[in-house]
């Protein structure tokens, strides 16, 4: 499960990381949600690599309308191919959606504690997406997308049992290439080396999406001890 990142990186650091300007005005945002729009990469029919606005939950083609989205963030990396709303998409229309961090939440006694998973440097780096393409009423294009996820390396393992596909920066230009299939890029979809992140606790800002702020990815603050009358 991935439902919940950040991207709070200068336009400067995406330049240097992914060799592309962000489009203006752009904006650190620190608790991107489901139906909210990212920020992603794709590979175009002319083959040039193109930094455009996706809406997160994806919308296959053949949707009635853009509810089904919303149950469409995530998408299983070992079943892609073989799911109606993902097969083509994943044969012709895979993208890298931008982020710096991700939220997933720990078991702590009774209560549930969110972590953000970050780069150890805290440079950006690229979820496996994939894109569609869904007609609206008006006439108008609705681009949207979906997280690939697969299982959790040692870090995320006592977390969650799912975690999103990161693309190493030496693989990028093998997801994004169109003449690959699918199938060709299987061995993508899977976990990072266990080094790779590194997680840290934050406040329960993040819970609410309302929130987005740089409070949000503050480290949580050690909670005092409860009172004593003796």
């Amino acid at each position: 499960m991935c439902g919940r990142f950040s991207l709070t990186v200068s336009a400067d650091d995406l330049l240097r990381e992914l060799g592309i300007e962000p489009p203006e005005p752009y904006a650190p945002r620190y608790n991107i949600a489901p139906t909210q729009n990212v920020l992603a990469i794709a590979e175009g029919k002319d083959g040039e690599r193109r930094l455009g606005v996706l809406r997160w939950g994806l919308v296959p083609y053949w949707a009635k309308d853009t509810s089904i989205g919303a149950r469409m963030i995530n998408a299983r990396g070992e079943s892609v191919g073989g799911k109606s709303a993902f097969r083509d998409a994943f044969d012709r229309r895979r993208c890298l959606i931008i982020a710096d961090g991700f939220y997933e939440w720990r078991k702590e006694g009774g209560r549930k504690v969110p972590l953000r998973f970050v780069r150890p440097d805290g440079a950006p780096f690229t979820f496996a997406g994939l894109w569609e393409r869904w007609r609206q009423p008006d006439g108008t294009d609705l681009h949207s997308c979906t997280i690939l996820t697969t299982t959790p390396n040692a870090l995320v393992a006592p977390v969650h049992d799912r975690m999103p596909v990161i693309i190493s920066p030496e693989d990028r230009d093998r997801w994004l290439d169109r003449d690959l299939a699918g199938a060709d890029v299987q061995d993508l979809v899977a976990p990072p080396p266990d080094d790779a992140l590194e997680a840290y606790p934050v406040a329960d800002l993040v819970n609410n999406v309302a929130n987005d702020s740089p409070d949000v990815i503050a480290p949580r603050a050690e909670e005092p001890p409860p009172l004593t009358l003796f």
